[in-house]
């Protein structure tokens, strides 16, 4: 799955949007670019993810700066851990709602912006 495809899934499964080819479509004729929404990117997009579902999670980060995400909804809980906080709180969403992400983490593209 490639990341533009898991982020569309996300978009549409956790945050109710439709998917458009260059856009998300959030209803009442609103709408924002796809480079608007980076959950594997940003983090503040990845707790947007957590903040739309009712789940209890967990995040710690160990002392060599590795990040380790839980994230349970209903009777399911994805994991994943990774150098970038974004994403490994993206795949861990992605794994609690049933998603199989790639097992290798995506490439960190950038700095995690707060």
């Amino acid at each position: 799955m490639t990341n533009e495809l898991l982020t569309a899934t996300l978009a549409e499964k956790v945050m109710h949007w439709g998917v458009a080819p260059d856009r998300f479509l959030l209803g009442n004729r609103q709408w924002i670019s796809r480079t608007q929404f980076q959950p594997l990117n940003r983090v503040q997009d990845a707790f947007r993810l957590l903040r739309k579902l009712t789940s209890i999670f967990s995040l710690t980060r160990s002392g060599d700066g590795t990040f380790t995400a839980a994230v349970r909804i209903g009777d399911r809980t994805g994991r994943a851990s990774g150098e970038s906080e974004a994403a490994t709180i993206t795949l861990a969403v992605a794994r609690a709602i049933g998603l199989e992400p790639d097992e290798r983490q995506p490439p960190k593209t950038g700095v995690d912006r707060r």
